[in-house]
C-alpha cells in the first residue's frame, strides 16, 4: 500500500510550473502539477493515454481548436497522441495519472519546449 497528499509539501515556482512525482504501482503513475497564475504547459503530447484532473484552481486546456475550462473537481481523459496545453488561470494544482510506459522526466521536458 501506497499514499500521498497533492496538498501536503506543496510548493509554487515563480520561474516554472512545479511537476512532482507522487506515487507509481504497477499499472500507472500519479504526478502533481503545481502552477502559478499565467504559467503554461505549451503544446504537447504522449503516446499514451492521460488523464487530467483540476484539484485547485482553473486550467486552460487546449486540445486543436478546442478550449475546456477545467475547474476545480474537473477532470478530462484523452487518448494517446492528442496535442495539448495547458495554462493556469489562477494559482492551480493538477492530478496527472500516467499510463506505466510513460515518464515523468518527459512530462518534465515539456517545460522545456
Amino acid at each position: 500500500m501506497q499514499t500521498a497528499s497533492f496538498y501536503k509539501d506543496l510548493n509554487f515556482s515563480d520561474e516554472s510550473v512545479v511537476i512532482t512525482p507522487m506515487l507509481e504501482s504497477s499499472f500507472g503513475k500519479e504526478i502533481r502539477i503545481a502552477f502559478k497564475k499565467g504559467q503554461v504547459m505549451k503544446a504537447h503530447k504522449t503516446r499514451f493515454p492521460i488523464t487530467v484532473m483540476t484539484l485547485k484552481g482553473n486550467i486552460h486546456f487546449g486540445v486543436g481548436e478546442k478550449v475546456v475550462i477545467l475547474n476545480e473537481g474537473d477532470v478530462i481523459a484523452l487518448e494517446g497522441n492528442v496535442v495539448h496545453e495547458l495554462k493556469a488561470l489562477e494559482e492551480s494544482v493538477v492530478r496527472l495519472s500516467l499510463h506505466k510506459g510513460d515518464s515523468v522526466d518527459r512530462v518534465k521536458g515539456v517545460l522545456k519546449l
